[in-house]
C-alpha cells in the first residue's frame, strides 16, 4: 500500500476492524516521512522534552530521576515539536478514524513510546480506555500505533485479543499493586481468547478500540523500538452524565502526576487551557 494523504480503507478492513477490534495497514507514512519524524523522536527523548510537566515520565518503572528508564513515555510530543502537525502520518490517521468512527471524530491524545535496546520492559495487558478519567457511557475512541523502525515479537510489537472490544471496561491494577507505577494492567481472564501478535515494517500501523485489550513485550533487541500513537474520539454532545473514575486510577501516586500538579501551580494551568483551544481549531 502507498501512503497518501486521504488513506481510504476498504470494506473488508472495516469489517474486520468492527469484528475484531483491531486492524493492521502495511503502510501509512512514507519512508521518507518515517526519517524525519525519527529525527524529532530521537531529539525529544534526548532531551526527556515535557519531564517538568509531567509530559516525560518511565511507564512501566519507578521514574526516577536518577535511574535510567526502562520504557519512557512522551504525552503529546506535538506540544513540544510544534513541525510533527504537518505530516502524511496525521492527515492519513485522520482519514482512517473517521471511517471507523465516523465523520465527528477529531484527534484526543497522541504520546510516543521509547523501549530502549535489551532492557525495555514489557508493557502489560490492558484496555486503553482503562486509563480513561471521568467521560461519559457509550465513549469511543481508537489508537493508531506506528513504529519508527521494523517490530516483531523481539522487539516488542502489539499483541492483541479479538472481540473483547464488545464487552465492557475489564478490571485494571496498577502492576505489582504499586500505584507509583503509571501503567496498569488487566486483572480479569481473558486466556482463552486467541493472542495474535502484529509485526510491522517502519511506517506501518496498527489500529485498535480503546476496549481492545492489547501488550507488548520486552525489546530485546539491539536497537529502540520507537513507537508512535495517535489517538481519536468521537466528543461527546450536550452535557452528558459522566461515568465515574474508576478506582484504580484514583490511586495512582506516580511521580510525573505529581510533576505536573506542581507545573500547574506554577501557572501551567493557563497552558494547558490554551493548547486545548488550539488543538480544537486544528488537529
Amino acid at each position: 500500500m502507498t501512503a497518501t494523504e486521504d488513506l481510504v480503507l476498504t470494506q473488508e478492513q472495516i469489517a474486520s476492524f468492527e469484528d475484531n477490534g483491531f486492524l493492521h495497514l502495511e503502510r501509512i507514512c512514507p519512508p521518507e516521512e518515517v526519517e524525519f519524524i525519527i529525527g524529532v523522536y530521537d531529539r525529544l527523548f534526548a532531551d526527556k522534552a515535557g519531564r517538568a510537566q509531567g509530559a516525560h515520565f518511565d511507564m512501566v518503572g519507578k521514574d526516577d530521576d536518577n535511574a535510567e528508564p526502562v520504557s519512557p513515555q512522551i504525552i503529546n510530543p506535538v506540544f513540544f515539536a510544534p513541525e510533527l502537525k504537518d505530516t502524511i502520518f496525521r492527515k492519513n490517521a485522520l482519514s482512517v478514524a473517521r471511517q471507523l468512527l465516523g465523520p465527528d471524530a477529531v484527534g484526543a491524545f497522541e504520546h510516543a513510546i521509547r523501549k530502549p535496546p535489551l532492557i525495555g520492559a514489557p508493557t502489560p495487558w490492558h484496555q486503553d480506555e482503562a486509563f480513561r478519567r471521568n467521560h461519559a457511557p457509550g465513549y469511543n475512541e481508537i489508537s493508531i500505533w506506528m513504529p519508527l523502525q521494523p517490530v516483531d515479537e523481539t522487539s516488542g510489537c502489539l499483541q492483541f485479543v479479538s472481540g473483547v472490544h464488545r464487552g465492557p471496561v475489564l478490571s485494571h491494577r496498577s502492576p505489582g499493586n504499586d500505584p507509583t507505577v503509571h501503567a496498569l494492567e488487566c486483572v480479569d481472564d481473558f486466556a482463552s481468547a486467541k493472542v495474535v501478535p502484529v509485526p510491522l515494517s517502519a511506517g506501518g500501523c496498527t489500529i485498535h478500540h480503546c476496549r481492545t485489550p492489547h501488550r507488548a513485550g520486552a525489546n530485546r533487541s539491539n536497537g529502540p523500538r520507537r513507537a508512535y500513537i495517535l489517538g481519536f474520539e468521537v466528543p461527546t454532545k450536550g452535557v452528558p452524565k459522566m461515568s465515574p473514575e474508576f478506582p484504580w486510577n484514583l490511586e495512582k501516586q506516580t511521580a510525573n502526576k505529581k510533576r505536573k500538579q506542581a507545573w500547574r501551580m506554577r501557572g501551567g494551568v493557563f497552558v494547558e487551557v490554551g493548547r486545548k483551544i488550539r488543538r480544537k481549531l486544528r488537529f
